[in-house]
């Protein structure tokens, strides 16, 4: 029964990766960062920036010599600190031919990403490193095809209910296995990502989404003619629940085998009820922790509505906000719909009770009271 559901998803997913594949000509040529003739070098401070308005900083070029570099003094560079410097070709022979650009980060992410990567394979093992796989190969279709397809103008929605598909069906199988509860996850996970589609294509037209709020999305049609932003906020709000999804969804499949595992006798219904009992304590605690992760990473600019003299209302329902918000919930509503619908789907699929565990619980149960006449 599962490989009837499956397959379906598989070839729908492929026929969509095939229909959606931009061609060459259709994404948009990437822009340079730098002019012709200037160049991004790494240097580190060799002294103390002057006191202007904008200081001048000597600096050790990886050449072994020296030159004057532009900063910022609000960034307050010390010398020993590595940073990447802009060479501007036009200003060659130029007291000050430098500028600085950002700091260099390169070694403490390298640093992170082992102590992360070394974290999972002690505690997961096998498990974390096939984990750690597929966390790349779902990158991969992010560069080789989510960002390329939306760059080219193809259907938003279409490329994000696609691209997830493609990624669960990587990720699920790779990191927990091609069993039965693997496919129940991934088949909650899809029915949980075409409900957030559903949903948040209602809410973004109701609520006038139109993805055009931060800095970065108002460049992008300069650069991309052919992009459609609001279709670009759809398709990161399906994306960002795809990682959720997938935790809720393979903990209510997991619950329900270990549930029979430790009841074979119970009936699918029991098994079921207390599966849920499980997934609402899940509910419970992801409804915060979304709302918590988004005050994390907008804490800037939750502050800064703050600090306006306006009601909350038109605070919360006004430019980046409101799209934030819009995402949370969608996300959040599809995440909770998911639970039941794997549950169920788990309960159906997970082997029934066997005949024999049935029969010796029958045995064992306590008769009931008989009454004696006078």
């Amino acid at each position: 029964m599962l490989a009837c559901l499956v397959m379906p998803a598989l070839l729908a997913t492929v026929i969509g990766l095939w229909a959606l594949w931009p061609s060459k000509a259709e994404v948009p040529e990437r822009v340079p960062v730098a002019a012709e003739g200037s160049t991004f070098e790494d240097v580190v401070v060799a002294g103390t920036p002057s006191d202007d308005a904008l200081a001048e900083v000597p600096i050790k070029l990886p050449d072994g010599g020296t030159a004057l570099m532009q900063a910022d003094p609000r960034f307050e560079l010390a010398p020993g600190d590595e940073v990447v410097a802009l060479y501007i070709g036009a200003l060659e022979g130029a007291p000050v031919p430098y500028v600085f650009m950002d700091y260099q980060r390169d070694v403490p992410f390298l640093v992170l990403a082992a102590a992360y990567a070394l974290v999972v394979l002690l505690v997961a093992r096998w498990r974390g490193l096939f984990s750690l796989a597929g966390l790349g190969i779902a990158f991969a279709v992010f560069l080789g095809f989510t960002f390329p397809a939306l760059l080219a103008g193809k259907d938003a929605m279409a490329v994000a209910l696609v691209t997830s598909s493609a990624v669960m069906l990587v990720v699920l199988y790779l990191a927990h296995g091609l069993t039965a509860r693997t496919s129940v996850a991934l088949l909650g996970t899809l029915a949980g990502l075409g409900l957030t589609a559903a949903i948040g294509t209602w809410a973004a037209g109701a609520s006038r989404i139109t993805g055009a709020t931060s800095e970065h999305a108002q460049s992008l049609p300069a650069m991309a003619p052919a992009v459609d932003l609001q279709g670009i906020a759809l398709c990161g709000l399906v994306l960002a629940g795809m990682g959720v999804l997938n935790d809720v969804t393979i903990t209510q499949a997991s619950a329900v085998w270990e549930l029979r595992a430790l009841a074979p006798h119970a009936h699918r219904r029991a098994l079921f009820a207390r599966a849920m009992r499980i997934g609402r304590d899940h509910i419970a605690s992801t409804v915060y922790t979304i709302a918590f992760a988004y005050v994390g990473a907008a804490l800037p600019l939750l502050m800064t509505v703050w600090l306006l003299d306006q009601p909350p209302t038109a605070a919360l329902t006004s430019g980046e906000i409101a799209e934030e918000i819009v995402r949370t919930l969608v996300g959040s509503i599809g995440l909770v719909l998911a639970i039941p619908i794997t549950t169920a789907i788990a309960a159906i699929v997970v082997p029934g009770p066997r005949a024999e565990a049935v029969a010796v619980a029958e045995v064992r149960a306590p008769a009931a009271p008989t009454t004696v006449e006078a």
